[in-house]
């Protein structure tokens, strides 16, 4: 059997284009990371120096802005709005992907319109709605308005691996009397826990990371989440760079943390099968 040989020049360039996303994907929050421990002076004088290890700014960071108080509340409200999101849409997006019925097309493009209307759109009538309701400065308006701009995706996730299991599944299922639900919980959700994780870090992002509406929809320290908390910081402390890094190192650790535990499951739902022995 013959075996092809690598082209030295093709695979040159293919390191050096692979380096090159490396580099434009992690090079600036490393130097966002390497600024956190720098002095004022260090960061202006010498961006792209490194002179060691000290915390002071971190502590400078906590000190000088909410930031322990929005990070509980982030955690608070992005926790409730995936749980919310994942259970509610995982249900809707099985009978989509399983179940023919009148207005089914509709509905899917409904959803699929939502992937297109941009947040700033809705930002004044989510504004009046809230208000409107008494969710305004809560945090439940903002875990309702969270985990309603997750449906799309959500939706359009889960239901592309619903259409990947094998009806024999819950066919057999099925004929051993077990009901609609049942089916659903012990056999379905189990083999669908990729998408889970995707659909799961998708919305982690979108509302982890989330700024607009948190600023919008909340007033004072009670409801708001980290992103604020550096909109704040920043306006309220620029001259301290050093502390403003420390603060953005914080609040971005969370979503890298999350997915380097997911990743194995995001992955594996791209191409596992969903037929186990």
């Amino acid at each position: 059997m013959s075996t092809k040989k690598i082209n030295p020049v093709q695979n040159f360039f293919v390191c050096l284009f692979l380096f090159v996303i490396i580099f434009v994907s992690i090079g600036p929050f490393l130097w966002v990371l390497s600024s956190s421990f720098k002095t004022n002076r260090e960061i202006l004088n010498f961006s792209f120096g490194f002179s060691g290890l000290s915390f002071k700014n971190y502590f400078n960071a906590f000190r000088l802005a909410p930031i322990a108080r929005y990070f509980v509340n982030s955690v608070l409200i992005t926790g409730l709005a995936i749980v919310f999101n994942l259970v509610i849409m995982s249900m809707a997006a099985y009978v989509i992907a399983r179940f023919s019925f009148r207005g089914k097309e509709i509905v899917r493009m409904v959803f699929a319109m939502g992937l297109l209307i941009p947040g700033a759109a809705l930002l004044l009538p989510l504004y009046t709605t809230i208000k409107a309701i008494g969710l305004y400065n809560t945090a439940g308006g903002l875990i309702l308005v969270y985990t309603a701009f997750g449906i799309p995706t959500t939706v359009f996730i889960m239901s592309s691996y619903f259409l990947t299991i094998p009806q024999a599944l819950e066919e057999s299922a099925y004929i051993d009397g077990s009901g609609f639900i049942n089916t659903f919980v012990k056999i379905i959700l189990p083999v669908a826990k990729p998408a889970f994780a995707t659909a799961g870090i998708m919305q982690f992002l979108l509302c982890w990371n989330e700024f607009q509406f948190a600023l919008t929809l909340t007033t004072g320290h009670e409801a708001r989440t980290l992103p604020v908390a550096l909109y704040y910081f920043k306006s309220a402390f620029a001259s301290d760079y050093g502390a403003m890094f420390a603060a953005i190192v914080l609040v971005s650790l969370p979503s890298i943390i999350v997915y380097i535990l997911l990743q194995k499951q995001v992955v594996s739902g791209l191409a596992a099968g969903s037929v186990k022995e």
